[in-house]
């Protein structure tokens, strides 16, 4: 899909803004003979290396990097998102709905403004920034009423009772909180390239307004990558500790089944001993040799069990 946003209201107004959402080949090449440029393909977008996200030709800037969705798309894979930049014109490629796309494209139907293309690729970046640290605030969030369950007293209790079950899904929660702060890195990272890369060459036609609102996003990025590595920190932290409750959990069974095991062995080689019959066992000829047996029995499977008590085995 094609969309174009004039700088005017007026018909057949030269656009400042072309945004390509997982454009067809005729999109494409109607855009790329309108403004004279080369755009690239998806594949392009995907590719990693620095000198791919970044680089500039004839006056237009090229820049990539990989973007999440909305807050419910955290679930699905980054897409890669393709800006290019002249005085003239920002052209835009993407290959999924973008929440921070969405909110500057009414933004600007609302106000009337920009008419540029490089204020518009500023309010975006500000924009990405902004539903970056929204997603970050709401994993944040996630993480710490884990911690709560995990780490309160109440909630150790609580854990401690947990079936292996339960604490799987608290193990799976943490996990995906983990998956999702990767992805929000890449965007991150991707950011923290563009931004520099946009700003690091005086250009006449970068006013140094729109110079300092990059150099205020840069900061906000460099501040977003330290509080994604403490989030990180945090879910390694919380995924050792839900490992060590199903541990600790597996080991009290073990220990459990041992302990009736030991129980089980007393009585058994009695009743095992009077089980044989030999004719010269006196207590076959005893009145109450069944009691007698039974007796021991009991006794034999009791005091084990007093003893595990006394020494709290139990």
């Amino acid at each position: 899909m094609l969309t174009n946003h004039p700088s005017t209201s007026a018909p057949g107004a030269p656009p400042y803004w072309v945004d390509l959402v997982d454009p067809s080949a005729d999109e494409r090449a109607s855009v790329e003979l309108a403004f004279g440029l080369r755009l690239p393909t998806r594949e392009d977008l995907a590719e990693v290396e620095l000198s791919s996200r970044v680089s500039e030709e004839a006056g237009s800037l090229f820049m990539n990097m990989p973007a999440v969705s909305h807050l419910a798309g955290l679930d699905e894979p980054s897409s890669p998102v393709g800006f290019v930049l002249n005085p003239r014109v920002l052209v835009t490629m993407r290959y999924a709905e973008l929440r921070s796309f969405t909110t500057v494209a009414k933004r600007f139907e609302s106000t009337g403004a920009p008419v540029n293309s490089v204020d518009t690729f500023t309010a975006l970046i500000e924009a990405m920034i902004d539903v970056t640290a929204d997603l970050l605030e709401g994993i944040a969030g996630e993480l710490d009423g884990v911690s709560r369950t995990v780490f309160s007293t109440l909630g150790t209790q609580v854990m401690a009772a947990r079936s292996n079950a339960d604490l799987r899904q608290y193990l799976t929660l943490v996990g995906k909180a983990g998956a999702q702060l990767s992805r929000l890195r890449d965007s991150l990272l991707g950011l923290h390239r563009i931004v520099p890369f946009v700003t690091h060459v005086r250009r006449d036609w970068i006013p140094d307004a729109a110079r300092e609102r990059f150099e205020t996003s840069q900061a906000d990025v460099v501040s977003l990558n330290d509080y994604q590595a403490r989030l990180s920190e945090n879910v390694q932290f919380l995924l050792d500790a839900v490992l060590g409750f199903i541990s600790t959990k597996q080991n009290d069974m073990f220990q459990m089944l041992t302990v009736i095991s030991i129980i089980g062995i007393p009585p058994t080689l009695v009743a095992s001993i009077y089980g044989m019959n030999f004719k010269n066992m006196p207590e076959l000829n005893w009145a109450w040799g069944y009691q007698w047996g039974l007796t021991l029995i009991v006794l034999s499977a009791v005091l084990p069990v007093l003893w595990f008590k006394w020494r709290k085995w139990i």
